[in-house]
């Protein structure tokens, strides 16, 4: 991004509202459902809740992310292994913060995409053709599932075709949502009043349980790592000019679900699943069946026509959560925190990558989800868990950012104070769904951080008993090998990577593999060693000749976002040698 990172333009912000906010974009589907849940609507509820939101938004997203951690850049480039590589050498323990932040995103790719789809597509039992004829939930699951295959099969082709209609989609998408919000407003203007903080404030202290709404309320913030993760793609400039627009349509939607459920004053709703418990039924059997507050403010008509644009803004949320993962693994693999797998290219586009072992891991994880969960207010239980555990991990690699680079001791304490009660209090809160299906997202979370984990510790243990010796004491062999005519020919050129970062040395285990196993004769001996650069897009090599035409060193230093395609550069370095 160099000197143009700041700029704003047309083309940028249009490619940012279709790549970063399909995550955050789309929580109005769900948010709202999930607060007023099993509850009786009242004053308190409403306007606190709305608070919450709008203060949530406001200190977590728009302070936190869009105006604090995007100066944190590395090079252009933002996220969570980004941020780590600057940071690194101040605390050796940092990496594990990086792991748990990698781990949470990834387990986010699993649950995002079930729980958006499903919301979205769930819209259909409000539509009265569907009321007469009821529209049972396996419906429901089998067309998300449906959809959501076609999306994982086409990854495999990439999104250059297609990616260019993602930001028009998602522009339609958040001024429909301030349309529907401005349309529902007039219908109970006290809404207006949540925007001051003292009615969050009640809600926490005086609504009964109050605290543990919080769990909910997070909801509307999950995809906010999101715009740190993308700074690359579309720049600082892009994303702060943008999020004021898109924070102004959430809070618009978010005004008029609360406008429509005061007109509900007194209603206890309650979901499907919810309704169908004895006890619940028979303590509340005034309880209304909660179907939609999102599609409820719609006029009829509009419906057909709200359902099909949600449903394709949950589906361009999901791809852009399922690219990102595809970028994260292949960051956490170059900094030697995920095992090694295939990475295909589908497209010439830079970034553009397809790893089909995490395409298969988050079609099975996301299917798995859906079968699970059945319905989006079960899959809300799952959601919020981890992701509360990445953005307590960037708040720490945060900090110790805002310390390498000497800014005034007094904000770093207070920033630390700050996020990490925010944090920790939207983590207790989401603890209470641990075991309404919040388990599954730490037992996935926790499995894909034993995965970096163990690969870590498993690389560091390698490394340790790897015996290097001195390449100088085995040249007069390798060259007396080269010209021995009575050993016959094993290869012209023979290439070894290896891992020594010292040019004068070798692995003992590549000597021996040349001279003493079988020995392999060739014109020339090459040694390629690879050193991944904290800079994001370093792309340069060094060639040192240590014999003229029999025994040659080639070092390549990439940086950690640039994809390692050894055989091609290998390739082009002798080319030009030749030349």
């Amino acid at each position: 991004m160099g000197k143009d990172i700041n700029k704003a333009t047309a083309a940028g912000l249009l490619i940012a509202l279709g790549i970063i906010y399909g995550d955050i974009g789309t929580s109005p589907l769900y948010v709202m459902n999930a607060i007023v849940n099993g509850k009786r609507i009242d004053e308190l509820l409403i306007l606190g809740s709305l608070s919450c939101i709008f203060w949530t938004l406001t200190l977590q997203t728009t302070i936190k992310y869009v105006l604090l951690t995007l100066k944190a850049d590395n090079r252009g480039e933002g996220g969570i292994f980004a941020l780590y590589t600057l940071v690194k050498r101040r605390r050796k323990w940092l990496v594990k913060a990086a792991m748990l932040g990698g781990a949470a995103l990834l387990a986010d790719g699993m649950i995002t995409p079930p729980i958006s789809v499903t919301s979205a597509v769930e819209g259909l039992k409000v539509m009265p053709y569907f009321k007469e004829h009821v529209l049972s939930q396996q419906t429901i699951v089998i067309i998300v599932i449906a959809i959501l295959v076609l999306l994982f099969l086409l990854q495999q082709f990439g999104t250059a075709s297609i990616g260019k209609l993602f930001g028009p989609i998602m522009g339609i998408w958040f001024l429909m949502l301030a349309v529907m919000g401005l349309i529902n407003i007039p219908h109970h203007w006290g809404v207006l009043k949540a925007l001051s903080p003292h009615y969050a404030i009640e809600l926490l202290v005086k609504y009964p349980q109050g605290f543990w709404l919080l769990g909910a309320v997070f909801l509307c913030t999950t995809g906010a790592e999101a715009l740190y993760s993308d700074l690359g793609h579309c720049g600082r400039g892009n994303i702060r000019v943008s999020w004021i627009f898109v924070k102004a349509c959430l809070i618009l939607t978010y005004l008029g679900q609360g406008a429509w459920l005061m007109q509900h004053n007194g209603t206890m709703f309650a979901t499907d699943e919810l309704l169908g418990t004895a006890t619940f039924a028979a303590q509340h059997p005034d309880a209304v069946l909660l179907e939609s507050v999102f599609y409820s403010i719609m006029p009829a008509w509009f419906l057909v026509i709200g359902i099909v644009i949600a449903t394709l803004a949950a589906i361009i949320a999901s791809q852009a959560l399922i690219s990102g993962s595809f970028t994260l693994v292949a960051e956490a693999m170059r900094l030697n925190l995920w095992p090694r797998l295939k990475i295909n290219y589908p497209t010439e586009e830079r970034g553009q990558l397809f790893i089909p072992a995490i395409n298969l891991l988050l079609f099975f994880g996301c299917t798995g989800i859906v079968l699970y969960f059945r319905s989006s207010g079960n899959m809300e239980a799952a959601y919020g868990l981890a992701i509360t555990l990445c953005m307590l991990a960037t708040t720490v690699l945060f900090a110790n950012y805002l310390v390498l680079h000497r800014i005034n001791e007094g904000f770093i304490y207070l920033f630390l104070i700050v996020y990490i009660t925010i944090e920790v209090s939207f983590l207790i809160a989401n603890l209470i769904k641990f075991t309404h299906g919040g388990y599954v997202t730490l037992l996935v979370g926790g499995g894909l951080f034993l995965v970096m984990f163990v690969w870590y510790r498993s690389r560091k243990i390698k490394n340790r008993y790897v015996e290097f010796v001195r390449l100088e004491h085995y040249l007069s062999m390798l060259q007396e090998l080269s010209n021995d005519m009575t050993v016959n020919k094993y290869s012209t050129h023979l290439v070894y990577l290896t891992s020594a970062n010292n040019p004068k040395e070798i692995e003992h285990k590549i000597i021996y593999s040349i001279l003493n196993r079988k020995p392999k004769r060739a014109d020339i001996y090459w040694f390629v060693h690879v050193d991944t650069l904290d800079d994001p897009y370093t792309s340069e090599y060094e060639v040192e000749t240590i014999i003229p035409n029999e025994v040659i060193r080639v070092e390549f230093r990439l940086g950690f976002r640039i994809q390692p395609r050894i055989n091609l550069m290998f390739r082009k370095v002798v080319e030009e040698m030749v030349q």
